[in-house]
């Protein structure tokens, strides 16, 4: 998985080598359009024959320069390692690659030594891959504690490089003591926001401080570029130790970064040696690295785990610097216009060539955890109408099949809870109206569900619910005790709508919840556990069950609509933080408007979700993996994809030692939920994540500032009221209010109406709002002639007689309530797969595929009803 250049002996096919390097280098500079640069290289070449006096006069005419008689051929060999890298990982030959070789280089400039560096290897190897391989997107990294300007000199003026750099500054007093260095630096001309200098101003910067700022900053620029290669600039004088750098970095936090750039380019991430003037703190900064990209867990950082104030000022500097350039900086919620694209060159991708012959690393260190078939599919009640089917789990375990995933894991029989173990969360009670159902008659069950908000029962529920729990027990057991890494849990019934004392949405007994509470009784010390739940519904009940404890962290990113959403509680509001020891240990991140998808998931993450995780930092990580919030789902309506969840989790191997659970809840689309199920053990297995599609993301702000008072992480103060912002080749405007001729409103409080595709809810006098529906979509053809008698847009709901917000499905004109009442119409879709539906209250016409209101001349179906 790695390549060592090592560069200490001479081999017979030197000459050979160097003259390769020579002519590759010469066609670099043609490249860069840079004139009468081959007298640069002509000269170093020429080194070779100079006599110590002629050295050092050369070498004094540059800044911190030494020269040997052996230093061309050093240099050349260290090019030429890096460009063998770049050949072997771009034609997946390796996946990654490490060149360890002197001398570093990201301080030569095209026509100049500079800081020990001669050729620049990295800003080469940048153009290689661009005129070699056709790479059209390339990301450089620079974590060594000097600034290379060399880098940014190169490509300041190029929008096909991103160059990030992370370097000890001191306001200029630290070498090389350039304005350039500075974070007000963003390039020029037609590269002007690509270029991102975050400078240290004191010493001591510990592993949360660069953590924050590759979480804060790196990660969502990178994300929006969406290189196709990765190069780091891998000096480790950062590491504590260094008598250079004096920075207090672990070797760990390393691994930690390479992890997160991991998750980029599908992995093709090259690490190359820079600085670093310990050889101890050198050599186990490397080792941290290779562990990462060998695909080993990272490892659990030291405290502190809070940036510091000079860290946060840093950062929050930066990104003022580079808000007009990068919509994943817009911190503030403002409305901005559908047009808005980041001008990055992107031709048609061409088919990337398989991966072959890798090693299967560590194969004993999954989990996959399934019920027995024979046994689900009596789980539920025998109703085909119902979303909450057998075939989910069926249908997921076959994919993972397919895809060869099960024959990668170790798979853990699943058991059943025994009831002490329930009562860890729920109530005697509670459990004992559960257990009574397995006797009772169909008819007193239904009525029994009636007491609930959205349960159906059967005489097997609370066997199926225990079973689910007991499978999670044993993989988080696993987990504990170093059988396995980590694991996923597919299961059902899901859990996180159970509250202490009642079945919800679904749920008898909470899952997740009662997973964290077993972990930590079989711990041998105390152990914090994250509970991330990405469920398109927000799981109240994991968030009752735990908004006193602080020993759980559980953070939710759900649908919200204002309170309108399933299960329609303000409880799921961004201001429901915790209470009494447990206040700030409950975040949510509430979705309202539009279709939410990879880009606001991932936004989220990196600005809420990651930062306070990593300041908890939890022993353990169990995933409420709903997948209803992916694409094709009838109930959630939004649109992450199966690599946006692949995404999620590789982000989140970076805590808790990778000791992840990844836990079904919802998701009622078959396809969806398999292929994204899928995704995440295959990010599990240590697969690279396949590209995300470009999409501008949206601001989970306001969880921010709720949770500011809580945690230290979320500090950064960026200035935000930009009233307007011109940017070569594009302008626009950023506005904090929408002024119109009715009034004025903020983004939340319109954004249900003007920004959603899905139905809204019934509109009030006030309200205002335009639709522009489709013409046509490919499912007319499934409506049916209108009844004999016509229709009664009076008629109640047939599943639960309400007349409020009604819809008649346009295929067999059957009468359901809609989404915002008890959701009867959409279980109705999913179960029949009926697609086109009127509403009584406006005679609008609804695509649940299409996800679109739809405006057509049916001959003989409803479209004609006036």
């Amino acid at each position: 998985m790695f390549i060592f250049s090592c560069v200490c002996c001479v081999s017979k096919q030197e000459g050979a080598c160097r003259d390769a390097v020579y002519h590759v280098y010469c066609s670099i500079l043609t490249v860069l359009n840079v004139s009468n640069r081959k007298e640069y290289v002509d000269l170093m070449r020429s080194t070779q024959r100079m006599d110590e006096d002629q050295l050092k006069t050369l070498a004094d005419s540059y800044d911190s320069v030494y020269i040997h008689p052996e230093s061309y051929t050093c240099a050349s060999l260290a090019v030429g390692s890096v460009l063998q890298l770049v050949d072997k990982v771009m034609t997946s030959e390796l996946r990654n690659g490490f060149s360890v070789a002197r001398p570093p280089g990201h301080h030569a400039q095209v026509d100049q030594m500079n800081g020990y560096c001669m050729f620049n290897n990295l800003a080469i190897a940048a153009r290689y891959a661009q005129t070699r391989h056709r790479v059209e997107r390339v990301l450089i990294v620079d974590w060594d504690v000097h600034h290379g300007q060399g880098i940014q000199y190169i490509f300041q003026e190029d929008p096909s490089v991103l160059y990030f750099s992370v370097h000890r500054y001191e306001e200029g007093l630290f070498w090389p003591h350039l304005p350039e260095s500075d974070s007000s630096a963003v390039g020029t001309g037609s590269g002007e926001g690509y270029n991102i200098n975050l400078p240290w101003n004191k010493i001591g910067m510990k592993d949360a401080d660069y953590v924050a700022a590759f979480q804060q900053l790196l990660l969502p620029v990178a994300y929006e570029f969406q290189p196709q290669l990765v190069l780091v600039a891998a000096g480790f004088d950062s590491v504590i130790g260094d008598p250079k750098g004096e920075m207090s970095a672990s070797p760990q936090c390393f691994s930690v970064l390479t992890h997160m750039l991991l998750g980029l380019a599908q992995g093709k991430l090259l690490l190359v040696l820079e600085g670093g003037y310990n050889l101890q703190s050198t050599a186990e900064g490397v080792c941290a690295c290779l562990r990462s990209l060998l695909g080993e867990s990272c490892p659990r950082l030291g405290s502190p785990s809070i940036p510091s104030d000079s860290a946060l000022k840093s950062i929050s500097r930066s990104i003022s610097a580079l808000y007009p350039y990068w919509t994943s900086l817009w911190r503030s919620t403002v409305a901005r216009k559908n047009s808005l694209e980041r001008p990055i060159p992107r031709k048609k991708p061409r088919e990337e060539p398989g991966y072959v012959g890798w090693p299967v690393l560590f194969w004993l260190c999954r989990v996959e955890i399934i019920t027995e078939h024979g046994q689900d599919v009596q789980m539920f009640i025998n109703d085909h109408h119902h979303p909450e089917l057998p075939q989910r789990i069926q249908r997921i375990f076959s994919r993972h099949d397919d895809l060869g995933l099960v024959s990668r894991c170790l798979r853990i029989p699943a058991r059943l809870a025994l009831e002490e173990e329930l009562a860890l969360c729920h109530s005697l009670e509670h459990i004992a109206n559960i257990k009574a159902t397995e006797g009772m008659k169909t008819r007193d069950l239904h009525r029994l569900g009636d007491e609930y908000n959205s349960i159906f029962i059967s005489t097997e529920s609370y066997r199926s619910a225990r079973l689910a729990a007991g499978a999670c027990f044993n993989a988080v057991q696993a987990v504990l005790t170093g059988q396995v890494r980590n694991g996923v849990a597919i299961v059902r019934p899901p859990g996180h709508h159970a509250e202490k004392d009642a079945a919800c949405g679904f749920c008898f007994f909470n899952t997740a919840a009662l997973t964290a509470r077993y972990a930590q009784s079989i711990s041998q010390k105390p152990l914090r556990v994250l509970i991330l739940d990405w469920d398109v519904h927000h799981g109240n009940g994991t968030q009752h069950i735990f908004e006193e404890d602080d020993s759980v962290l559980y953070i939710s990113l759900h649908r919200y609509e204002d309170g309108t959403f399933f299960p329609t509680s303000e409880d799921a509001h961004y201001n429901r933080v915790g209470e009494g020891k447990g206040a700030g240990f409950n975040v949510n991140i509430p979705w309202n408007g539009a279709k939410m998808g990879d880009a606001e998931y991932l936004a989220a993450f990196h600005s809420v979700v990651m930062p306070i995780a990593r300041e908890f930092d939890p022993g353990l990580v169990l995933v409420s993996a709903g997948f209803d919030a992916a694409r094709g789902d009838p109930l959630g309506g939004y649109q992450v994809t199966p690599p946006g969840y692949a995404h999620l989790t590789h982000l989140l191997m970076g805590l808790a030692g990778g000791r992840v659970l990844v836990i079904l809840e919802g998701g009622y689309n078959l396809t969806a939920i398999s292929e994204s199920m899928s995704a995440c053990t295959s990010i599990l297995l240590g697969d690279p994540a396949l590209p995300l599609p470009p999409l501008p993301p949206t601001s989970p702000q306001r969880s921010s500032q709720h949770q500011q008072g809580h945690t230290s992480c979320l500090k950064y103060k960026v200035k935000e009221k930009l009233s307007k912002i011109s940017v070569r080749r594009r302008s626009f405007t950023i506005e904090a209010e929408i002024s119109c001729n009715f009034s004025v409103f903020s983004r939340e409080q319109f954004s249900p109406f003007f920004f959603s595709q899905t139905p809204p809810p019934p509109p009030t006098q006030s309200t205002m709002y335009v639709v522009d529906p489709l013409s046509w979509c490919p499912h007319l053809d499934s409506v049916r002639p209108v009844p004999v008698g016509g229709i009664d847009v009076f008629r109640p709901c047939e599943d639960c007689g309400t007349d409020t917000e009604n819809w008649i499905c346009l295929c067999c004109y059957k009468v359901y309530c809609g989404r915002y009442v008890n959701q009867h119409m959409l279980t109705h879709g999913v179960s029949s797969e009926h697609r086109l539906v009127l509403s009584f209250a406006d005679l609008s016409v609804w695509c649940y595929s299409c996800q679109a209101y739809v405006h057509n001349q049916v001959r003989g179906g409803a479209g004609q009803i006036e």
